[in-house]
């Protein structure tokens, strides 16, 4: 498990790189065009990589089920964030949301090849995975945002620097991912270290410079995720056969995402008003950041007390 965490840490890091590049060369619209056309030959490869008795096998898709969950998601994300700018008050669309979501077990009970298998809800260590995994791909996502956002605008960094400046980030996620993987009961320490990097980068002075107020809480951000992140994963699959495993490792991956997006529904919230000028200017925006960067070190320590309260790991439910 921690070379697979290590290996997505580097790619996240030439992620980063290549994205600096064609965003300094190109331009933003450079990056998803780019995302889209490294898809293709994946999507083109599938039918040729699975055996024909494999695609004979293959499980029927559950539409009414992604359309629930992905109409309640995204009416969840929209009643977090974009507060004000709706035809409807924020509330009702996040009521619109829970009640959809709510729907989604009885639908799942009627489907022949459910999206999300009453097996992993019985599984105490997949479900204690996966709500753990939303705080920290809340602050994952957060990091993300809001540090280059600094860089940027208040800093006056390139977007290739910025990107330059996140490889010590991304070499401290890639090797705590390794040292987890060989390692036990790193959850917890990983969430408390990721706390305590983003208080000491939620700092944001206007005038910082990259050695004395980004290269230590980067360390300590990238050090915290990977040693939080194995062991997460690592619960999300746990006790699960070989029937499950695989929709088990896509749920919990998917926690992470949806994490991310209602936690930076949240958090860009709270940037928001301290910035909220026509013109704002670097003060401005650097409080913004701030805040946002103290409830995500916040968020972790909530995450981190979920991680100390599961000591003793339930006894999964195991399937076929």
């Amino acid at each position: 498990m921690g070379w697979w965490g290590a290996a997505s840490a580097a790619g996240g890091a030439a992620g980063v790189l290549l994205g600096g590049v064609l965003t300094s060369a190109l331009g933003w619209w450079a990056v998803f065009a780019l995302s889209a056309l490294l898809a293709l030959p994946g999507i083109a490869a599938t039918p040729l990589l699975l055996g024909r008795g494999e695609r004979e096998r293959a499980a029927r898709l559950d539409l009414p089920g992604a359309l629930v969950v992905t109409a309640g998601l995204t009416l969840l994300v929209l009643g977090l964030g974009a507060q004000g700018r709706l035809p409807l008050p924020g509330f009702v669309v996040l009521a619109a949301g829970v009640l959809l979501l709510l729907t989604l077990m009885p639908v799942e009970r009627r489907a022949r090849d459910p999206l999300l298998p009453p097996v992993l809800l019985r599984n105490r260590s997949a479900v204690a995975g996966n709500l753990l995994m939303l705080p920290l791909g809340a602050v994952w996502v957060a990091t993300f945002f809001f540090l280059p956002l600094y860089q940027q605008r208040v800093l006056g960094y390139s977007p290739l620097e910025a990107g330059l400046t996140q490889v010590p980030l991304a070499a401290a996620l890639m090797t705590a991912s390794w040292g987890a993987g060989r390692l036990r009961g790193t959850l917890l320490p990983g969430f408390v270290v990721l706390a305590a990097g983003l208080l000491w980068l939620a700092r944001l002075p206007v005038d910082g410079t990259f050695l004395s107020d980004l290269f230590g809480p980067s360390v300590l951000i990238g050090t915290g995720l990977g040693l939080a992140f194995v062991p997460l994963t690592g619960m999300g699959v746990a006790g699960l056969g070989p029937r499950h495993s695989g929709i088990a490792g896509g749920l919990i991956n998917t926690s992470r995402q949806v994490g991310g997006a209602l936690g930076l529904a949240v958090l860009t919230s709270l940037a928001g008003p301290a910035a909220d000028r026509t013109t704002p200017g670097p003060a401005a925006l650097a409080h913004g950041y701030r805040r946002a960067l103290v409830a995500a070190a916040l968020v972790a320590l909530l995450a981190a007390a979920g991680a100390g309260i599961r000591r003793k790991p339930a006894r999964p439910v195991t399937s076929s």
